[in-house]
């Protein structure tokens, strides 16, 4: 092992302040606790899915009374306090996508060995190279640490350095593939050096769909994104498996002191991606306000500069009527659409749709579009949620108009919205449908390592993992 590797830590430590020891067991027939080590090559906690994945199934596993240390890389994962059988252990790449200098050219001296070289090549010839750096930096961290790990699991890396021997059985969650925000990218590209770049930039997806029909064991959150997976990337149906993800429901839960704010629509939308159809959301909003003048839209995620987005809200005349808000906390957001009094999901496409389920966890009434899996998490038109089709922006603004007009109808379809929620898409049903499928992947390896472990083994510490050109 090396010393980075040694510093970074890997061992049981005792519960302290009430959280579950090590000792415990973690399942309804007695099996021991797992050693997890959950892979993520991006992990920011408040947007995207897979930092949000990240975030709340590690917390839910450690409640179950597993040992979990997420290895990730920029931007690192946000971890939940109170639990010491959590960690997180930071495998840095060269952050060539930070704020405020993205696609930044490093200095000298940051280059630690090839793979950084590698990085930095592919940024300038216009790929995106972290989910191939990251699984070779990834590999080289489990090699080292071999036999601490029960499950190696990774967030939707896919990256050649993950195949073969990585000391411990690999179980992938796959969201859906990306394939398809490629696909939607190439036909919203307007020009041939636009359809080029698109090209360029998702040229790791090759890779990820000859990593993907290697995987004997496959996760994703919908049976929508079960079928894209089998179809787009050619996974063998029996390996993909479905496990529902959802909503933090303690924090994500209606209170009636946050004032309902009239005309107030709220979406989680990234308005550069051509996928989650934020253009046709403003255009309805143009509708809209013809009949309901005092509608505007909240917008959490970060505002465009330039873009199909930034076009709609200056021809439309709506910069007063459309606010962008980022970096807010947990409790913000959550007050955010508590005030709504409609949130929306004006998505071409979701692989699951973790702002659908937490809007509707929070009894906030929702228009959504039929794209993906969506349906599969919002339920049925006129019951738990408003469905349009997706990318028209006349059914949105109907639905939207409908909802702004009719107070029975909203506070119906919050109410059964949220039920709807409790019933199917929480996080702890999630971590017990993870954990399931790693012991079935630890069966098929050969069994678990040896246990119980050795109690004088060192305690699991927070740490970096810092490569040298010693380990290459």
């Amino acid at each position: 092992m090396t010393a980075e590797a040694r510093g970074a830590g890997a061992g049981p430590q005792p519960a302290a302040g009430g959280g579950p020891s090590r000792s415990s067991t973690a399942g309804s027939g007695g099996e021991r606790p797992l050693d997890i080590a959950l892979l993520t090559y991006k992990g920011n906690p408040f947007c995207g899915g897979q930092g949000v994945y990240v975030r709340h199934l590690s917390r839910e596993l450690a409640r179950l009374g597993h040992r979990v240390e997420v290895i990730g890389s920029q931007p690192y994962p946000v971890l939940d306090e109170g639990y010491p059988n959590l960690t997180l252990t930071e495998l840095p790449s060269l952050d060539l996508y930070r704020q405020p200098d993205p696609f930044r050219t490093p200095g000298r001296d940051e280059y630690r060995n090839w793979i950084d070289a590698l990085e930095v090549a592919t940024m300038w010839t216009g790929g995106f190279p972290e989910p191939l750096t990251f699984s070779l930096r990834a590999r080289r961290h489990l090699r080292a640490r071999r036999g601490e790990f029960d499950i190696v699991h990774d967030n939707q890396t896919l990256g050649y350095g993950l195949l073969g021997d990585i000391g411990a059985p690999l179980v992938t969650t796959i969201h859906h593939p990306i394939t398809v925000d490629r696909q939607l990218e190439l036909d919203a590209a307007g020009t041939w050096q636009r359809r080029y770049s698109v090209r360029r930039w998702y040229a790791f997806t090759r890779m990820q769909k000859r990593v993907a029909r290697r995987l004997s064991s496959v996760l994703t959150v919908s049976g929508s994104s079960r079928q894209e997976i089998v179809d787009h990337l050619g996974v063998r149906d029996d390996r993909v498996h479905v496990v529902h993800i959802g909503a933090d429901t303690d924090l994500f839960a209606p209170d009636p002191a946050v004032p309902e704010i009239p005309g107030r629509i709220v979406t989680t939308s990234s308005a550069d991606v051509p996928l989650k159809g934020l253009v046709f959301l403003v255009e309805a909003l143009a509708k809209l306000r013809t009949e309901h003048p005092d509608a505007h839209l909240v917008v959490v995620g970060k505002r465009p500069q330039e873009g199909p987005v930034a076009q709609a809200v200056e021809r439309y005349g709506l910069q007063g009527a459309v606010e962008f808000v980022k970096g807010i906390s947990d409790t913000e957001l959550v007050d955010l659409i508590r005030s709504a009094q409609v949130a929306c999901v004006p998505s071409l496409y979701e692989g699951f749709s973790l702002p659908a389920a937490e809007a509707m966890a929070t009894g906030t009434p929702l228009v959504a579009t039929t794209g993906g899996a969506i349906p599969e998490v919002a339920g049925r038109d006129g019951e738990t949620c408003l469905a349009v089709p997706p990318g028209d922006a006349g059914a949105l603004a109907a639905g939207l108009g409908r909802l702004l007009g009719d107070p029975a109808l909203r506070a119906r379809l919050g109410a059964a919205g949220r039920e709807r929620v409790l019933e199917r898409f929480t996080w702890a049903r999630a971590a017990e449908g993870t954990v399931a499928r790693y012991r079935e992947a630890i069966a098929r390896s050969g069994g678990p390592r040896p246990g119980p472990q050795d109690p004088g083994r060192p305690a699991a510490t927070p740490g970096v993992y810092t490569e040298s050109r010693a380990t290459c």
